[in-house]
């Protein structure tokens, strides 16, 4: 079990927080929470387990499940203890029209009576601290009032103190996940509110974080903690200082040493260590038949903003499928590109 204190993490995103990505952000920061992919309790109940609920990280993960049948939740939760999570959580903000027909995601808002005996359940399997990520609201349901009644029964009922709210309403009909991502508009203000209703809860704020300024406000007016999601994704980099400006209690005090750090100098990171873990990441991967692309493709954002960045990716990016076993593609497009020069 590692520290789930952290106030810093990184969302599930399905198709991009697979293992791979996850071993490449834990060479960056060693202490930000990571969440897997969503996986549902009906595919670890009749798939393969190892597949998906392999790990290939060390350091605080957390395991998201989706679902709306308490008996396989429970049932899902208890297997994927096996796997060393640190914690599970429950997928209640995915606004997708697939999900939505499984009727489970963002759709559960509808039902917090519901949400409750799945938290129960997932306690109980796993034995492991739980969580539950949630819009909130969605259409119909949108008022303040409606949200802190969804977190007021779920708490109660379902035993749950630790909320992950995605500072955005969903919209259930006529919005596609990626336009539910960014046409319902922010209102950090109800979850800074939710905080002070609820202060005996943790409180986690997720939705248009971009970088680690941003968390540090959003700590910094009383939120526990942070989740941030694509900029994670587009550009992980923004990660490597985050073990030394947090801390469990929040912000690091030494504020002088935080401010002369500099945050989009490549130069500071140590390259050559990361260079041979990959190497060594993907000779295991290519020797089991993989790819090296399924890994690599979560690389093309390390030089994000940076000159020679595009260079890189253009190169990443052609590369990877012409040469599927080259295990040394990685620092071969930092040279090729000059992005360190």
């Amino acid at each position: 079990m590692f520290d789930l204190d952290f106030p810093l993490s990184i969302a599930p995103m399905m198709e991009w927080t697979d293992r791979h990505y996850r071993f490449l952000m834990r060479k960056i920061t060693q202490k930000t929470i990571l969440y897997t992919e969503m996986v549902t309790a009906e595919a670890i109940l009749r798939g393969n387990q190892e597949k998906l609920l392999g790990k290939s990280e060390d350091g605080p993960c957390v395991l998201q499940l989706g679902g709306d049948s308490p008996e396989k939740i429970l049932q899902a939760a208890r297997i994927g203890a096996e796997f060393c999570y640190d914690a599970l959580n429950l997928n209640v903000g995915c606004p997708s029209e697939r999900v939505q027909n499984g009727s489970f995601g963002a759709c559960l808002m509808k039902e917090p009576n519901l949400v409750a005996e799945l938290m129960l359940a997932m306690a109980e399997g796993s034995k492991l601290p739980v969580s539950v990520k949630h819009r909130i609201g969605v259409n119909g349901l949108e008022s303040y009032d409606d949200l802190s009644k969804f977190v007021q029964i779920v708490h109660e009922r379902g035993k749950t103190n630790h909320f992950i709210v995605h500072a955005r309403i969903a919209i259930l009909e006529g919005l596609s996940p990626s336009e539910n991502r960014n046409i319902p508009p922010l209102r950090y203000d109800d979850v800074h509110r939710l905080k002070k209703d609820f202060p005996h809860l943790k409180i986690e704020i997720n939705g248009g974080i971009k970088d680690l300024n941003d968390a540090i406000f959003q700590i910094d007016s009383g939120i526990d903690a942070v989740m941030i999601g694509r900029a994670a994704y587009e550009n992980p980099m923004i990660f490597r200082f985050a073990d030394s400006i947090f801390t469990n209690q929040g912000i690091n005090s030494d504020l002088e040493k935080k401010n002369s750090i500099n945050i989009m100098n490549p130069e500071s990171f140590n390259w050559d260590k990361l260079n041979e873990e990959i190497e060594m990441y993907l000779s295991d991967w290519v020797a089991q038949g993989g790819r090296i692309h399924t890994v690599l493709r979560h690389a093309l954002g390390f030089f994000y903003g940076q000159k020679g960045g595009r260079i890189f990716r253009r190169y990443l990016s052609e590369n990877m499928h012409k040469s599927p076993s080259d295990i040394r593609l990685f620092k071969n497009a930092i040279a090729s590109s000059g992005v360190l020069d």
